[in-house]
């Protein structure tokens, strides 16, 4: 059931989306811009070989930037105008609009909230073009464009299956290897008493697992095929997320208020 709390946040904020705003012009530009340009880099590659498993350490350095900046950025007050900005935007927003109790939406305004702005996609863009220059000189230009193409088909994805976490449950989201997994665990994430520093990923949990920063006691490959189940989740942890589940008086715009005791079980075993 969704708290008071979050019922009167989710009306304000609704309240002050601009009329102008049209959800599916939002998704459209973006989706058309990013498989706009990974068409365009599959027609531009010539005999790639070895150049393909570049894929592989980008994927992976992807997903570690992802939590990176999902645990450093957006759950890190930081002072500096732009990354300010993201922080506001997440944690006192977009964390305010979704619990555990209740992360979907009803409509395509909603999409606001869901998926990042085109200014994510633009900065993206150049850094992804400054890279694949990069790799071009180093190696060839297969390599600039696999490097490119790997890096705008990983933010697509991040944000199709973060849409896939805030609509509501049908067959294909509990169904959907991987789909299903981050669905959980994001859901997961959205507990207001264990947000601000576990399930950091919202593609593959793969970053989350080798930090520790999981809510899940479990192996790799259970972490990746685990689904909605909940048969694994930390035993110290269990008390914390029924507490705010139930509980929103301690929750602020900044994050929960924890107790000492509290702050020692979440900071029990992370690696940083």
């Amino acid at each position: 059931m969704m708290s008071e709390r979050q019922r009167k946040f989710r009306e304000e904020y609704k309240a002050d989306i601009s009329p102008l705003y049209n959800g599916l012009l939002h998704i459209g530009v973006m989706y058309a811009v990013g498989i706009a340009a990974v068409w365009y880099c599959l027609s531009q590659i010539q005999g790639a070989r070895w150049e393909w498993l570049l894929v592989i350490p980008v994927f992976l350095a992807g997903n570690l930037v992802e939590w990176a900046m999902h645990r450093f950025v957006m759950h890190r007050r930081i002072d500096v105008y732009a990354l300010r900005a993201i922080y506001e935007r997440h944690t006192r927003q977009h964390h305010q609009y979704f619990t555990d109790n209740e992360a979907t939406i009803d409509s395509t305004r909603e999409f606001r909230i869901v998926f990042f702005p085109w200014r994510v996609l633009a900065t993206l863009g150049v850094a992804g073009l400054s890279l694949g220059y990069l790799a071009s000189v180093i190696f060839n230009p297969n390599a600039g464009y696999i490097l490119f193409l790997t890096m705008v088909a990983q933010y697509l994805i991040y944000e199709t299956f973060h849409y896939c976490c805030h609509v509501h449950d049908n067959w294909f989201v509990r169904n959907m290897p991987f789909i299903n997994t981050i669905r959980r665990h994001h859901t997961a994430h959205h507990n207001q008493g264990i947000m601000m520093k576990y399930n950091m990923n919202l593609t593959f949990p793969i970053a989350d697992w080798l930090m520790r920063t999981s809510d899940l006691d479990r192996g790799l490959i259970g972490h990746l095929f685990n689904g909605y189940s909940e048969k694994h989740v930390k035993k110290e942890l269990r008390p914390i997320i029924k507490r705010f589940r139930h509980d929103d008086s301690r929750v602020t715009l900044d994050g929960p208020e924890l107790t000492r005791e509290e702050e020692q079980v979440i900071n029990r075993g992370l690696v940083i």
